[in-house]
């Protein structure tokens, strides 16, 4: 559930820099988002990999190790709908939760 709610909100910080003429790219770090730099760069490397953001070049280091160089990073169509579906399950669940909170026995 943790790596969700970190690409989740990876996702989300590239959406807002889509507003921003010169963002500040220290924020997309491991550091920033209180993780370990290997997980890090793998859910960015997975994110890459199935499309949701684009502009960093994966570097290889040797066996199944990676650094990423940043180019221009930036959310993709499939990255926002990621982002747009997400929301709408949390807002459901969210919905769902307060029905059951408040109807006795279900």
């Amino acid at each position: 559930m943790a790596n969700f709610k970190l690409i989740y909100r990876i996702l989300s910080l590239l959406d807002k820099y889509l507003d921003y003429e010169d963002p500040d790219w220290s924020r997309l770090s491991a550091d920033h988002f209180l993780v370990t730099e290997k997980r890090f760069i793998s859910i960015m490397l997975m994110l890459y990999q199935a499309g949701y953001i684009d502009g960093i070049e994966p570097i290889h280091l040797g066996g199944n190790r990676f650094d990423l160089k940043y180019i221009n990073p930036t959310i993709t169509l499939k990255g926002l709908e990621y982002l747009e579906d997400n929301d709408l399950m949390h807002k459901a669940y969210r919905l769902l939760k307060g029905v059951k909170d408040i109807t006795p026995g279900v």
